[in-house]
């Protein structure tokens, strides 16, 4: 949608026009979350398939802006050279189209506003008949639709993404399905180490939606090759590379940072840095307790002080009595989760309350 903002205040500001978004997909697919297609009586703008399913998704949007009714299509395998309407790769996805008009430009113009500054910013809308739209911000408490939390919780991982479930309403009130199309970098997360532990994070961590890095000083072991969910391999020194970024400001509030090196030419110099920056979130490091107490020490010779190092979670990872790399990567992403949301990281069945707080 981001591409064709520009043009949907313009039209949007002269009639009603359709406005299609991809809000969910399965499997392999052409398009992005988020992807959108403009269509109004005489033209149309964008695409979703690259040409698998425009032609229905088009169909739709025309009876969309004569009954003004929002609906939902969804699309999936269709033969290459078949007659069924759907995508050849073999994926699967959700098209919304609603009818947008001049009712929307302040908000629109708000959200381009947002977006060419480079603030986060999500769009939430309500999957029904007649949608109602959300700007969220970092930070805002507002109630809305009773999905504003879980709304928030997407924008702060800088991912799109749906909320919600009407089958929910009995038990948490109205809680519609809503897609978050959030306009935001994603959240970083960046591993010292080339290691199998730092290949199983790098897979967990992508699937929580972060960015993933995996820094490492060593050639050999640092190939894109043996770390394929990792968005960049970069060969550097651990240190060296975390300092670059962070005065290039690429570290923010939402950067997580995993030192798995088990090596401590590498960790102790990484950790420093690390502690250094007040902007990260979270800073862990893997190893024994009998690795982390002396490390420490190395830590506080090299001139780490106690505050720094009370931010420090290590031994990394959750009490899962885990043993394999994949094990200890659910480990180390439970615990960055509760961190994140402010969980307490006990069974839910001996705490009390919401579950969703």
């Amino acid at each position: 949608m981001r591409t064709i903002l520009e043009q949907l205040v313009l039209l949007a500001g002269r009639g009603p026009v359709a406005l299609a978004r991809i809000v969910d997909a399965t499997g392999p697919g052409p398009r992005e979350l988020g992807a959108a297609m403009v269509v109004t009586d005489s033209a149309v703008l964008g695409s979703l398939s690259g040409g698998c399913v425009e032609a229905a998704v088009v169909e739709s949007a025309r009876e969309v802006l004569v009954s003004g009714h929002a609906v939902s299509d969804r699309f999936g395998y269709a033969e290459a050279d078949g007659f069924a309407v759907g995508l050849t790769c073999g994926g699967e996805i959700e098209v919304f189209v609603e009818r947008v008009d001049s009712t929307r430009l302040p908000l629109l113009v708000t959200l381009r506003a947002a977006i060419d500054a480079g603030a986060p910013v999500s769009l939430a809308t309500a999957l029904d008949a007649a949608p109602d739209w959300k700007l969220l911000r970092p930070g805002d408490s507002e109630p809305w639709r009773g999905v504003d939390r879980d709304a928030q919780a997407l924008l702060t991982a800088g991912r799109s993404g749906l909320v919600g479930s009407d089958e929910c309403e009995a038990v948490h009130g109205p809680r519609p399905r809503v897609f978050v199309q959030t306009f935001a970098a994603p959240a970083r997360m960046i591993l010292a180490g080339a290691n199998d532990f730092v290949r199983a994070l790098a897979r967990t961590g992508r699937q929580l939606g972060y960015r993933i890095t995996v820094v490492d000083a060593r050639e050999t072991f640092a190939t894109p090759a043996r770390f394929p969910s990792a968005h960049e391999v970069v060969v550097d020194w651990p240190h060296r590379y975390l300092t670059a970024e962070h005065a290039a400001g690429r570290i923010d509030h939402r950067t997580v940072v995993c030192v798995l090196t088990h090596d401590t030419k590498f960790d102790v110099p990484m950790i420093v840095a690390a502690l250094a920056i007040e902007e990260i979130a979270f800073v862990g490091a893997l190893g024994s307790r009998r690795t982390h107490h002396e490390r420490t020490d190395r830590l506080r010779a090299a001139g780490v002080s106690d505050d720094q190092l009370s931010h420090l979670k290590s031994p990394l990872g959750l009490d899962l009595n885990a043993h394999t790399p994949d094990e200890t990567a659910i480990s180390i992403a439970a615990q960055i989760l509760a961190e994140r949301g402010g969980g307490s990281a006990r069974p839910l069945a001996r705490t009390d309350g919401p579950i969703h707080h």
